[in-house]
């Protein structure tokens, strides 16, 4: 299908590239957790709130260095900033916005690796950049997962350095988690509500441990194959959970996207919207506006702009 077609091409095909900007090993070199010395100090945090989900509404930027068919959020991150931050300006007036950053972290390829995952692992070097920009907009950070054959937990806990920071949360990309024998972008891949489970209690259990606000976890949904026994993602303490629509093309077609795809999601669960500057507006079809976007129902907590 269209949708389908144009995100195996399109990020897949990218992969090797964004996957280079955030540290890929060199072939025939084991795959490595993200180094543990600490890199110079960033800018100091003002504390979140307990919930950052709880009256504000997240609008966010995606991206990863080198890569910029696959976000705005690459290059010049303090231009990219500034033009999230005009983004925001064009959101209704009179509700509290958080801005987001939300970087893809662990980045699905087409080799597989030493290990033979088909991911690779960002640098600290690149997370703290990331970081920076965020705080410099007082907003937060997401580090995005893509874990082609690899769990979603490992991934999570390999930046956990990073998840103790208070403005650090994740979001997790299924289409791009592969059974075993599956390259990625031969098939969407899937997740189930028992795997987003055993990643939110980890936060939940983190969050308290450390004494943090709330963790966000975003997980984004383009297919309703993509997750399966969603009723199994329970609520915990410590973790405020976002489900993200990813459908792709004219606002009609997101719409009926959005209408398939969020009866399945759980009450406690807030919702969230995607929105693809590029993809969206193919063949003279207009972005959908600030307003039309939360309009739907419910109304989105969170909305990313790739």
């Amino acid at each position: 299908m269209p949708e389908q077609s144009r995100r195996f091409i399109l990020t897949v095909g990218l992969a090797g590239l964004a996957a280079s900007a955030c540290g890929a090993p060199p072939r025939g070199s084991a795959l490595a957790a993200p180094r543990t010395p600490a890199p110079p100090a960033a800018p100091a945090v003002a504390q979140p709130p307990a919930d950052p989900l709880a009256s504000n509404l997240l609008i966010g930027f995606c991206g990863a260095p080198g890569a910029k068919a696959l976000g705005r959020m690459t290059g010049d991150l303090a231009a990219a900033s500034r033009e999230l931050r005009k983004q925001i300006g064009t959101f209704p007036p009179g509700r509290p916005v958080t801005p987001v950053v939300e970087l893809i972290a662990t980045t699905v390829h087409r080799s597989p690796g030493a290990d033979g995952m088909y991911r690779s692992r960002c640098t600290d070097e690149t997370v703290r950049e990331y970081l920076d920009a965020a705080r410099a907009l007082n907003g937060l950070l997401l580090l995005d997962i893509q874990p082609g054959r690899a769990d979603f937990l490992p991934e999570v806990q390999a930046y956990e350095r990073w998840l103790k920071e208070p403005d650090v949360g994740v979001a997790l990309d299924p289409e791009w988690a592969v059974e075993p024998g599956v390259v990625p972008g031969k098939k969407f891949g899937r997740t189930t509500g028992a795997e987003l489970d055993g990643v939110a209690r980890y936060l939940g259990e983190l969050a308290q441990l450390h004494r943090l606000p709330a963790k966000v976890m975003v997980y984004h949904q383009v297919a309703s194959s993509v997750v399966r026994d969603e009723g199994l993602l329970k609520p915990h303490p410590g973790v405020s959970v976002v489900k993200v629509v990813d459908g792709i093309g004219s606002a009609t077609a997101k719409k009926a996207t959005w209408k398939t795809l969020m009866p399945g999601k759980p009450g406690h669960v807030r919702s969230g919207f995607k929105l693809f500057f590029d993809e969206d507006t193919r063949r003279g079809a207009a972005l959908m506006t600030p307003a039309e976007v939360l309009a739907l129902t419910p109304s989105p907590a969170y909305v990313l702009y790739e």
